[in-house]
């Protein structure tokens, strides 16, 4: 039985490159989408075995999207497929519910050799990641400086994201389907929390933390 596979990325051209390379593994490529929120979106419709997620993505991250994702599709797996080889972005999916995370770098077999083995319930981490993420579980952090998946909430998360994105209160308002009002209230609870008070602070903020691509 093949097994039916959700592309999320924000590259168009990488999403063609690797529904033809799926397809080849003789996977079912049922769908594609460029960022989280789509994502969220097309899972509950198609219903996906497995979904193949970006991190930096506009719109909703890849992090956001996966914890939404797995709460509405708990069946539904995420292999999380990131440039990014780092402990935090990787304890950050695994944490939302990934169950697998490799870096791009990697080859088309390592990607199908993880899609199955999280289809069979097991988790699966990049040789490049995976000793960074022991280790990061091993030693004491507890003097590390809290990440934004610590401090914000899920709400506050999205709404910063979509101010370093550029975009105005009335919009995110629309985007997120909640008052003005009430995005006013999550922004101020952001700069508090933060103890930043300008766009540029938080947008520099969000990027460093993984919320958005959005180049500074």
């Amino acid at each position: 039985m093949q097994e039916r596979v959700l592309i999320v990325d924000d590259h168009q051209i990488f999403r063609q490159g690797l529904k033809f390379l799926l397809e080849r593994q003789q996977m079912q490529v049922v769908g594609e989408a460029a960022d989280g929120r789509a994502a969220v979106q097309l899972a509950r419709e198609l219903n996906p075995d497995a979904v193949i997620m970006d991190i930096g993505m506009p719109d909703m991250n890849g992090i956001e999207a996966t914890r939404q994702l797995v709460n509405t599709n708990p069946r539904t797996k995420v292999v999380a497929l990131s440039m990014h080889a780092d402990r935090r972005f990787a304890g950050e999916m695994l944490k939302a519910g990934a169950k697998a995370y490799i870096v791009k770098d990697g080859a088309i077999d390592e990607l199908t050799s993880a899609i199955r083995e999280v289809m069979n319930d097991r988790v699966y981490l990049s040789p490049r990641i995976a000793q960074t993420v022991v280790e990061g579980y091993v030693h004491d952090e507890s003097h590390r400086q809290r990440s934004a998946f610590e401090r914000l909430s899920p709400r506050e998360r999205e709404v910063l994201q979509l101010m370093a994105e550029g975009k105005a209160t009335k919009e995110i308002a629309r985007d997120l389907h909640v008052s003005v009002k009430t995005v006013e209230t999550h922004r101020r609870q952001i700069m508090e929390k933060l103890q930043l008070f300008s766009v540029a602070e938080l947008t520099k903020y969000a990027i460093r933390e993984g919320l958005t691509s959005v180049e500074a």
